[in-house]
């Protein structure tokens, strides 16, 4: 008899089910085209297969559920803000709590605490938000990611890394006192939810302390980065996932958490802070933009299911799982030979969109247009991670042009099974194969700030679509980038020949 490794199967079963609307290929290109070729504004109810994001969109256990029935909703001194805070003190280790109502929350009172006019923030490389927040606040981000993070195609096993030598040259330049604190973030979302290493985090905290900078951790995905740890960094493999997380967190000064993600709740967030004094103030700013210390803008309820949340996230059983439904996710995707971004990551499978599409320029959205296309395919969701993110710049009005133009497919946890998957791997197959029939996209509105979120855009037609656009503000602005294209050129005929 031959011997066969066990087949792993979801740690839990399902007892509760949502029925999901079949829609046709009509319905679903006059569903996108209402919604301005944006995925953020299609109605959830006109979606299959929702993989916009995994925020808040986590299916909770029993465990929690009945942790909502114990919800104290007093004002001051909630019950459950005291089980949060045990939680987050036994797991992560910072001696003070302040809840939020999501991470950004935190960002928010991070950046007004420690920021001022003319600093300089560095991180490994930015998240929307946490960047938006940073700005207002009167502080310029700089990137110090390893440069293997903007390459879709290096194998690198921990992209997420900071390059100690980008960090020191700015504070050479600029002076340690304009550098308030490093945003180290784990699992980074832009790069493709890239891990950083213990080693690396460790070298980063020695070289910060020495010259009086805080790091300031993006716990969002921190389970998932001690994960990949133990799983590929030398000497972690016989550690806890709750033992590297309390190293990871040992290394810095505080974190921004967004309970979304890996607490498996659907709202809140918290900041965790050493420094009593820095803590004190940051109450005073929550109780101006969030709430008073013990709830934060989150009722009782939902700290406890946070709480609880914290327990069952530190489970090697359950990040196995959910990390393995991205990982097949991806498999099944590079079985149609669709180039995506390597290693694969965390909480989504990014597509490479300008290799998958380099008959558009960057001016044409190509992620954005990918996104729309793969929605009228088969009414699934994702999500643009390009140029539409990345904005304007500033000082000059011009687009942010990042290397990487990305699509990103984000598994929500506990939601979905492999058929989804299977699924969704289809639709972006039928992409693949209708690649030169997709076009392009001109922007007709544009908010200021965080625009990915409410931008409207309208197609190209067909005689422009190889054509770079310009126009005003609102449109198309810009530079060509005919530059991006060539840069592609060779790996389009290798990665989809």
């Amino acid at each position: 008899m031959l011997k066969k490794k066990m087949p792993v199967a979801e740690p839990y079963k399902i007892k509760m089910v949502e029925p999901l609307m079949m829609s046709n290929r009509d319905y679903r290109k006059k569903a996108i085209k209402n919604a301005h070729y944006n995925t953020f504004l299609l109605q959830s109810q006109d979606v299959y297969i929702d993989l916009l994001t995994d925020s808040g969109t986590a299916a909770m256990s029993e465990y929690q559920w009945a942790g909502m029935m114990l919800g104290d909703e007093a004002y001051a001194g909630s019950k459950n803000f005291y089980v949060l805070e045990e939680a987050v003190q036994k797991y992560y280790g910072y001696e003070f709590v302040l809840p939020t109502h999501q991470g950004r929350g935190a960002e928010h009172i991070i950046s007004k605490l420690l920021i001022k006019p003319g600093d300089y923030v560095p991180g490994n490389m930015y998240f929307t938000t946490t960047r938006a927040h940073q700005e207002l606040a009167g502080g310029t981000f700089v990137d110090v990611i390893i440069d293997e993070a903007h390459d879709a195609m290096s194998v690198h096993p921990f992209k997420g890394n900071v390059d100690l030598e980008k960090l020191q040259s700015l504070v050479d330049r600029v002076g340690k006192e304009r550098v308030p604190y490093l945003n180290f973030q784990a699992c980074v979302n832009m790069a493709g939810g890239q891990p950083f290493s213990l080693a690396n985090l460790k070298s980063v905290s020695a070289y910060c302390r020495s010259q009086g900078i805080k790091i300031i951790l993006d716990a969002t995905r921190c389970l998932e980065n001690a994960w990949f740890i133990k799983k590929k960094e030398p000497g972690y493999d016989c550690h806890s996932i709750a033992q590297i997380l309390m190293e990871i967190c040992s290394y810095t000064d505080g974190c921004t958490m967004s309970g979304k993600k890996d607490l498996l709740v659907n709202i809140g967030g918290f900041l965790g802070l050493r420094d009593s004094q820095l803590y004190e103030k940051a109450c005073e700013f929550g109780t101006l933009f969030e709430g008073l210390h013990t709830y934060g803008g989150m009722a009782g309820r939902d700290m406890e299911a946070m709480a609880r949340g914290i327990e069952e996230a530190v489970k090697e059983e359950h990040l196995d799982q959910r990390i393995g439904q991205v990982h097949y996710l991806a498999d099944r995707i590079q079985e149609y030979g669709v180039p995506i971004v390597l290693p694969v990551g965390g909480h989504a499978v990014y597509i490479d969109a300008a290799a998958m599409l380099p008959h558009l320029s960057q001016d044409q959205f190509p992620a954005q247009s990918l996104a729309a296309a793969l929605y009228v395919e088969t009414g699934v969701r994702a999500m643009e991670r390009g140029v539409v993110s990345a904005g304007r710049d500033k000082t000059s009005g011009e687009h942010n042009y990042p290397k990487l133009e990305l699509v990103r497919l984000t598994v929500p946890r506990r939601v979905y099974t492999n058929s989804h998957m299977d699924v969704v791997a289809y639709g972006v197959g039928e992409c693949l194969e209708r690649r030169n029939k997709i076009s392009g996209l001109n922007m007709t509105f544009e908010p200021e700030n965080m625009r990915f979120f409410q931008a409207r855009f309208d197609l190209i037609s067909k005689k422009k679509t190889e054509k770079p656009q310009t126009g005003v503000r609102g449109q198309i602005c810009g530079n060509s980038q005919s530059t991006t294209n060539n840069r592609y050129a060779d790996q389009i005929k290798e990665r989809l020949r």
